[in-house]
């Protein structure tokens, strides 16, 4: 951003010097010669939200709307950011990611940030407040009735600020679990900024990305757990649940969030990721010998059913004693299909890490 705030040029004056004797003759004047300009002070907007971990245009938008912003400006244009302004953004940002909704966190950051502007809000910058400019800013998503954290998660991933997505992803999930932690706050928070890019074309789809990679990571950071021999799941030398995304298939993060939870539970995992072709999911499941086999599609056009009844109709084993995988089938795109005896279509993450947990102990005779 352009700096401002040239100062104005300054004279030299030349004392003549007088003695007894006869006055000396003048000393040439010296040319006016302009001052250094004067360094502007506090740091300018793309430095103070590098800073913070924010996007330029939250900084502008709290300015406009609650009055969040330098008192200080370099000309008319550029604002620049002193210590006590700094501090109340710091504050505004801890607190609206906590899920305190941002006017008021404008008002208790103003208050209690050293320094700060108490009580200063839009009415006193001279400027009501405005949705953002044309064709709108990066606002909030539209996310309904949620938990507090789903609201700070998703103010955080608004303006870009991945340290602090990352806090909220990893204190969610030690206060409240996998399950709940994906259904109440990861999921609507996916949900809100796929609607909005959806409707502001090209716009957000790097929140969503953002969002995405965060909560991926998060995901493998749950640690695996392996139960004590002969108490609660099975260790790693039971029979492993295979997880694989359908031919076409692109979508994993549910996929990440069901592996996750089994190997918290220490049920032994074997995830495939998005688009295995069939050929490949048959051999892994012949050579693996699994006791679970998850298939997750997003949409009707990549659900298979044919490859449901392949791999539902796929044993192994001596003659006598040959076993086969429980199918089971998640997402979206299962909705409506006319899916063979057998195979189990759980409707939530919980409900899929039961099922997963109890036939991975055994195989399955066949029907």
């Amino acid at each position: 951003m352009e700096t401002a705030g040239m100062t104005e040029a300054a004279g030299m004056t030349e004392a003549a010097e007088h003695s007894t004797a006869a006055p000396a003759p003048a000393a040439p004047a010296a040319p006016d010669v302009p001052a250094a300009p004067a360094a502007p002070a506090g740091l300018a907007t793309g430095a103070v939200a590098r800073m913070l971990g924010v996007a330029p245009t939250t900084l502008r938008s709290w300015d406009r709307r609650y009055g969040i912003g330098p008192d200080r400006r370099a000309g008319t244009k550029h604002r620049r950011w002193a210590p006590h302004d700094i501090a109340v953004l710091k504050e505004m940002c801890r607190l609206t990611s906590s899920g305190v909704p941002p006017a008021e966190a404008a008002r208790a950051a103003s208050r209690t940030a050293p320094g700060g502007t108490a009580g200063r809000g839009p009415e006193d910058v001279g400027t009501p407040p405005s949705p953002g400019p044309p064709g709108g800013g990066w606002g909030p998503l539209p996310l309904g009735r949620v938990r507090k954290e789903c609201r700070g998660l998703a103010r955080a991933a608004v303006r870009l600020d991945s340290p602090t997505v990352d806090a909220l992803l990893d204190s969610v999930l030690a206060a409240h679990g996998l399950v709940t932690a994906w259904d109440e706050v990861m999921m609507p928070a996916l949900r809100a900024v796929g609607r909005k890019w959806e409707t502001s074309g090209e716009r957000y789809v790097e929140v969503e990305h953002l969002l995405s990679w965060h909560i991926s990571s998060a995901l493998r950071r749950i640690p695996a757990a392996r139960a004590p021999s002969g108490t609660g799941p099975p260790g790693p030398s039971g029979p492993p649940v295979l997880v694989a995304g359908v031919p076409g298939e692109l979508h994993t993060l549910p996929m990440e969030a069901l592996t996750a939870g089994l190997a918290q539970y220490g049920v032994p995992v074997r995830m495939f990721g998005g688009a295995v072709p069939g050929a490949a999911l048959r051999a892994a499941v012949r050579r693996a010998g699994p006791g679970v086999v998850v298939l997750w599609s997003q949409s009707r056009t990549t659900a298979s059913v044919p490859l449901v009844r392949h791999l539902d109709a796929i044993d192994w084993g001596v003659p006598g004693a040959r076993h086969s995988a429980l199918v089971m089938v998640a997402g979206p795109g299962w909705a409506g299909a006319r899916l063979p005896d057998g195979v189990v279509y759980p409707q939530s993450l919980g409900e899929a890490l039961g099922l997963a947990r109890e036939f991975s102990v055994r195989g399955r005779a066949p029907g």
